[in-house]
């Protein structure tokens, strides 16, 4: 089956980012394409390069760009999302990108299913 997952919550103020990274790693190994994640309205604080988590908490932004550089998922930040929250190219962490809205539309229209995780 191919995926596409939609990320609406920030990497520390919601599950939403833990459980659609369990999510699509669990779909992987399964045998599952993940065919894009798409990062909108807070979520695009998952590819924010400058966070920095404590030592002994997970960093999400480095799980999720590991995930798809070994995985060669899609990782798309919403451009009008991640600017109005200072996020740019020279802020993105590795193995993300940033595009629009239509990223989100072909997700949905080429993947058998599109998952959503947070509000």
């Amino acid at each position: 089956m191919k995926f596409g997952i939609l990320v609406n919550e920030g990497p520390f103020t919601h599950q939403a980012s833990d459980s659609a990274y369990q999510f699509a790693k669990a779909a992987l190994e399964k045998g599952h394409e993940i065919m894009r994640v798409f990062f909108y309205h807070d979520g695009v604080n998952n590819a924010n390069k400058l966070s920095e988590p404590q030592a002994d908490d997970r960093n999400l932004v480095e799980l999720w760009g590991k995930l798809g550089e070994e995985h060669g998922v899609d990782l798309v930040v919403c451009v009008a999302a991640a600017l109005r929250r200072g996020i740019k190219d020279d802020i993105l962490a590795p193995g993300f990108r940033i595009s629009g809205l239509g990223q989100l539309i072909e997700a949905g229209i080429v993947s058998d299913r599109l998952v959503v995780f947070g509000d």
